[in-house]
């Protein structure tokens, strides 16, 4: 039986429903780490339609929930809508764009200074929302919960950086023995669709309540793509911080490298980053620390596309670990991974086309690093 995908339009400060719309071509796409989108195309075959799709769909003002035989799997905001008419006779369209709920950060600025001392790092991350929430007009209704992290930070945000909230959220968790974080959505049991801010120390992660998720190439898996690359690789690394005003010198990191990344036959590879407006030297190292832990494994981003039906995978999906098992001229016999999902693509049925997803896995390799002694 063909799953059946639905859009809600509603205020985006109430959770008002506007109206109920079918849309066709829908194909939305949720990640851990990054804002995920949505797209579709309304149909207007009479000028009542159009009217509805006009009060509806107002970019900037409307959210939109889409769901998969009355289960949300997808919940954003629209941002851009082009309407428009081809040939004679066939009816007008109107094609959407959204982003997930935490795009709305992005066009929220912090306009109030903010200290933050030995405060857990979740802690400092429900404030900078809540203070999004708290100024008159910018309540969308994200919960933000009570858990910590037992990491502690120090941290100090002026409001004449003109700092865009997503932005800190984003450098907050980009440290050494940082975070993850995302808005998750769903339906809760009483039916009320949820938006909630989800945090994970050192990264979210979930069960999902039953035993792996094993995906085979062939099988469920109707292709795979392993992608090498080395160009944003680095053994070595220093950030630069804000300049001091009185030297005109910027404040220098500790110089890193990867251990024994150079024994084991690596050419040197460095890599930098900036932080203008950073003046302490420990968080500097923080984000040093960070950036160059991506850097050295990042060069695998495992995609895979599954038909999901076989598969049997809701976007809960995120955050879980699976197995996966490929047999191929690339193999000998079954190469078989554990991968966490950290992306999840999702393309409707069309006519012929079947329902596919798209997961984007993160290997769980991590390098060591250790002070620069000239290795």
């Amino acid at each position: 039986m063909t799953a059946q995908y639905r859009a809600l339009f509603c205020d985006l400060s109430t959770d008002r429903v506007l109206d109920a719309l079918p849309v066709s071509g829908v194909s939305f796409e949720d990640y851990i780490g990054k804002t995920g989108t949505m797209t579709g195309t309304l149909t207007a075959p009479d000028r009542a339609t159009a009217d509805r799709i006009k009060a509806a769909v107002v970019p900037g003002r409307t959210a939109v929930w889409i769901s998969r035989d009355r289960a949300i799997w997808w919940g954003g905001i629209i941002w851009t809508t082009a309407l428009g008419s081809t040939a004679r006779g066939a009816p007008a369209k109107a094609e959407i764009q959204a982003g997930t709920f935490d795009s709305y950060l992005d066009h929220r600025l912090l306009t109030a200074d903010v200290t933050a001392t030995d405060e857990d790092q979740f802690v400092i991350a429900r404030r900078l929302v809540d203070f999004a929430q708290s100024t008159d007009g910018g309540d969308i209704g994200i919960r933000l919960g009570t858990d910590t992290s037992g990491v502690k930070r120090t941290r100090k945000y002026s409001h004449y950086d003109l700092p865009k909230i997503r932005e800190l959220l984003d450098k907050l968790a980009a440290v050494q023995n940082g975070f993850e974080w995302r808005i998750r959505c769903y339906r809760n049991d009483t039916g009320e669709r949820i938006k909630e801010l989800q945090l994970g120390h050192p990264r979210i992660t979930t069960s999902r309540g039953r035993a792996e998720t094993v995906l085979d190439y062939p099988g469920p898996v109707m292709s795979y793509r392993l992608p090498y690359d080395a160009t944003t690789r680095a053994t070595h690394w220093q950030s630069r911080g804000a300049t001091n005003s009185t030297t005109n010198r910027p404040l220098m990191s500790t110089p890193l490298h990867i251990t024994g990344a150079i024994d084991a036959g690596w050419p040197r590879l460095d890599g930098t980053s900036d932080y203008t407006t950073i003046t302490a030297k420990t968080a500097l190292d923080e984000h040093a620390t960070a950036d160059l832990t991506e850097a050295w494994t990042r060069e695998i981003v495992p995609e895979i596309t599954v038909n999901l039906e076989a598969a049997q995978l809701t976007p809960a999906i995120l955050g879980a670990t699976i197995r996966l098992r490929i047999a191929d001229v690339w193999t000998s016999g079954f190469t078989t991974g554990r991968y966490r999902v950290v992306g999840f693509s999702v393309r409707a049925p069309e006519r012929s086309q079947p329902e596919t997803a798209t997961l984007t896995l993160d290997a769980a390799t991590r390098g060591a690093i250790g002070n620069n002694d000239g290795s």
